[in-house]
Order: C-alpha cells, then structure tokens, then sequence
C-alpha cells in the first residue's frame, strides 16, 4: 500500500473557512467605526492577554493573568473615551501588578506578564487612535489590515511553493527568506490597491511608491511580530495560543503581525506628526 505524500498546504481549507466566517463582521466593525471598531479591538485585546497570561501561566490564568487582562482592557476602554494620557498610565499601573502578582506567587516569568502588558496595551492604544482620526482613520486602517492579511498570504504561499533557507530556525522553523520576500512584494501590491480604491483617483508614480514601500515595511514589521510571538511560544513550549479559531489556533495566532504593524505604524503617525490626507 503506497501512502500520499503530506500535503504543502496542511489545514488550508479549515483556514479559509475560519477566515470567511470571521473576517466580514470584523471588517464591517472597523469600517463603520467607532463605537463598534471599539468593542472590536478591546474585545479583541482582552481575548488576546488572556491567551498572553495563559501561555505564561502553562494554562492557568491565576491573579497575574487577570491583572494583566484588566489592564489592557480597561485601557482600552479609556481610549475609546479619548483619554489616551490616562490609558498610558491603566497599562502602566496594571503592569506592573501583574508583574507583582507574579512575583508574589512565584511564577516562572514575572518579566513577560509586564512585556504583555505593555505590548498588548500598547498595540490597542495605537489600533484605536489610527481608527479615531476623523478625515483619513477608517482609511488608515483599512489599508492597515490590507497590508497585514496580504502579508501574511503572500509569505504563507511564497514560503510553501518555494522554500529554500530557513529565516529564523531557532525561533520558527516553518518560516523562510523566500515567505519573507513574498510577504513583502504582496503588501506592497494590496497598499497600492487599497490606496487607489479608498484615495484620490489623481495619485503619480512618486506617491504609490511611496505607499508601495510604506506596505512592504509594515510587512516585514508584521513578520517580526509573527517571530516575536513564536519566541513567546517556544520560551514555554506550547504549539498554539489558544484553540478559539479552528484552522488558526489563537486570536494571537491570528493577529500577531497586526500587533506590531499597529504599534509600528501609530508610532511612526505620532513622531511624523500624522499621515495627512493626500492619498488616503
């Protein structure tokens, strides 16, 4: 009896079934805005710190992990008000109690319940002021979450067809250089297309170049995003954040990339003083 050789693309039509239940309601949400991009997002980043104090809990949540949810949920709800001052200081102070309560009952990793705090409650910080910009906010984000998706199909496609050298073994075996690329020129293609569909229709060569590597930037911030959450992973030997999405495993697991491209982008929005209206 001759057995079939193991197929490139394992669970590809349980994720796309996963993808199409769950993508329409979510774009919907962040399309029509607030408030319901708001219950979305901090809906989203409780579900996440919970997975976050799970994994660094080996399955139990305990005082830590239900600090450390707190924190970020109830920071974002502050932002979702318009007190993003007031928000920094919720993750500042949840924090460093889940770190504290760590500590006390002597878990293994203090040092990651105030990683997660910071970084989880910053991403939904930077998520819902991108969304709340009155002129160009609905258009950011679309864009945003475009870019990411695109990113994470054109190096799933690219890393399966092709292979070739490993980007980071030690931390994410599946992943190569060749995934990598084809995330990149993928979101580089979506940013130019969503940028025409939602912007001006006058847009030259100079400023869909400009989009074109603003894209494939986010991508690669997207992709180390997906490592930084693999690290996560191996540090406390788990396979999955959670088992919520079939096909998927986590919302982490789904959403890692747009963490950091969130976070990578609201930042870079703060220090250059806004996006500004001309393409978007």
């Amino acid at each position: 009896m001759r057995l079939s050789a193991p197929s490139k693309w394992p669970g590809l039509p349980l994720r796309i079934v996963s993808a199409l239940v769950l993508a329409p309601p979510a774009l919907a949400a962040l399309y029509f805005g607030p408030p319901y991009s708001d219950m979305l997002v901090c809906g989203i980043g409780a579900l996440v710190a919970w997975e976050w104090a799970r994994l660094c809990g080996r399955g139990t949540l305990g005082l830590p992990g239900i600090a450390l949810i707190a924190a970020v949920l109830m920071a974002g709800i502050t932002a979702a008000l318009g007190h993003y001052s007031l928000a920094g200081w919720v993750i500042a102070t949840g924090t460093a109690a889940a770190a504290l309560a760590a500590t006390r009952v002597r878990l293994e990793r203090p040092l990651w319940y105030a990683i997660g705090g910071a970084y989880l409650g910053s991403a939904v910080l930077a998520f819902l002021w991108l969304r709340a910009d009155p002129a160009s906010g609905r258009a950011v984000i679309l864009w945003l979450v475009a870019v990411v998706w695109a990113t994470d199909v054109g190096a799933y496609a690219a890393g399966r067809s092709i292979g070739g050298p490993r980007l980071a073994p030690g931390i994410s075996p599946g992943k190569t250089w060749a995934g990598l690329a084809g995330g990149a020129m993928a979101a580089a293609v979506a940013g130019i297309v969503v940028a025409l569909a939602l912007g001006s229709a006058d847009l030259g060569p100079r400023e869909l170049g400009r989009i074109a590597v603003a894209s494939a930037v986010l991508a690669v911030v997207a992709q180390v995003g997906d490592l930084f959450e693999s690290h996560l992973k191996r540090r406390v030997g788990a396979k999955d954040s959670s088992n919520l999405i079939p096909g998927h495993g986590g919302v982490f697991d789904r959403i890692d990339g747009l963490l950091a491209a969130a976070l990578a982008l609201g930042g870079a929005v703060r220090l250059t003083g806004g996006m500004g209206d001309a393409w978007l």
